[in-house]
């Protein structure tokens, strides 16, 4: 019997952990301090107030695997050439060791975000706590600026920071406020997509929809009080200041500190591993997946969908001592709403190719994929990924 421990109960960790509970030749241990667990993707619908917040949430126990132990503690981490993690209760020996700790979201690099966050309609629907308020604030928004920020870090599922712009701006038509609201896309990044497909088909949405955009410009500190928001661009360093009246912030994230502080990382600080493999390049018994791995494509759960199997496979392999024969081609997606009944479903590879699914233009809006997103993916998550199963 090999000792397995996952590191993460997130969608990578319990996906993974339910592949292999089906041999009956490994001790699973999942390590993981949460009892509750959240299915992220439909937090742009909850802050659309399209979708309730108690249907994106599960108590652990009832979703853990059977026959994997959870430990309920905090990774603080590795020593790898000894085959031990370090909790902030005890090590834990293994054989082989997973890696899917997920994201840190690093709200402290914004100067004066968490003191407002939640007030002054400064909300994120990347916060547990405020997804609600996006919506309680949406509401209340009359006039003024509305502004959706996006960081100059890596962030899991990159598509919510404008999704939750597009619903805003028809929940505004709807209200009959919008002529009297600017909304304007604060982006670090050069463009608002890099696949060339979807980002033609965005910058449409973006025109017709009459929202503003400035690129370059990461947000580094916001005053609830005075509310202005201060952004840095990012070539020229010349400090840009702007009002508003709604702010929805994506914040910067990083690997988790644990992993950044030992030997697993790579010089940017995620879990260091071959992009087709997920084997660790140094330590051959240590694998990795999802946002804390180095894999260089979108950190969202359908790329989690297509990596889980290749790391089956190849673990299984590795234990067997065969070559390791699956492959992972970077397939990401990011269902990209673009509106209430309106959504793009961007599919690509490493290589920024389209991988599409359907035998149709997924570029362009479609009324059956948002309720695809909204009605068929949560149920293909949790009665088919978390279960182990092929989706």
């Amino acid at each position: 019997m090999k000792n397995i421990i996952i590191v993460g109960g997130g969608s990578a960790g319990l996906t993974v952990a339910s592949k292999l509970a089906r041999r009956n030749d490994m001790n699973i241990t999942v390590v993981d301090p949460a009892s509750k667990h959240y299915y992220q993707p439909a937090w742009t619908l909850v802050g659309g107030g399209d979708t309730k917040m108690e249907d994106t949430v599960k108590d652990m126990k009832d979703i853990m695997p059977d026959g994997v132990i959870h430990i309920k503690e905090a990774v603080k981490g590795f020593s790898p050439k000894e085959n031990i993690v370090h909790t902030t209760e005890q090590d834990l020996k293994y054989d082989y060791l997973i890696v899917a700790a997920g994201i840190q979201v690093d709200w402290s690099k914004i100067d004066g975000l968490t003191e407002t966050l939640g007030k002054n309609g400064v909300t994120s629907n990347y916060n547990v706590n405020t997804v609600e308020k996006t919506w309680e604030f949406l509401q209340k928004t009359d006039n003024g600026n509305a502004l959706f920020t996006f960081p100059n870090t890596p962030i899991k599922c990159a598509g919510a920071p404008q999704k939750i712009m597009y619903l805003a701006e028809e929940h505004f038509r709807r209200r009959n406020v919008r002529q009297n609201i600017k909304i304007e896309f604060v982006s670090a990044g050069a463009g608002i997509f890099g696949v060339q497909k979807y980002k033609d088909a965005l910058e449409k949405v973006i025109a017709d929809r009459k929202i503003s955009t400035d690129y370059r410009l990461n947000l580094i500190k916001v005053d609830g009080d005075q509310k202005i928001a201060t952004f840095k661009h990012e070539d020229s360093g010349e400090v840009v200041e702007k009002e508003f009246s709604f702010l929805h912030v994506a914040p910067p994230m990083s690997s988790p500190d644990f992993i950044k502080s030992s030997s697993l990382a790579s010089k940017a600080g995620w879990v260091d591993v071959d992009k087709h493999t997920l084997q660790h390049v140094l330590y051959p018994n240590v694998f990795s997946l999802g946002d804390a791995s180095s894999l260089p494509t979108s950190k969202t759960g359908a790329a989690i969908r297509k990596e889980a199997p290749v790391l089956v496979s190849n673990l299984v392999s590795h234990i067997k001592g065969e070559p390791l024969k699956a492959h992972y081609d970077g397939y990401t997606s990011c269902p990209l709403v673009t509106g209430y009944g309106k959504l793009i479903l961007a599919e690509f590879d490493y290589n920024g190719n389209p991988a599409e699914t359907f035998p149709f233009n997924q570029a362009k809006e479609r009324k059956t994929m948002y309720f695809f997103k909204k009605f068929l993916l949560p149920i293909l998550y949790w009665k088919g990924m978390l279960k182990g199963r092929k989706v």
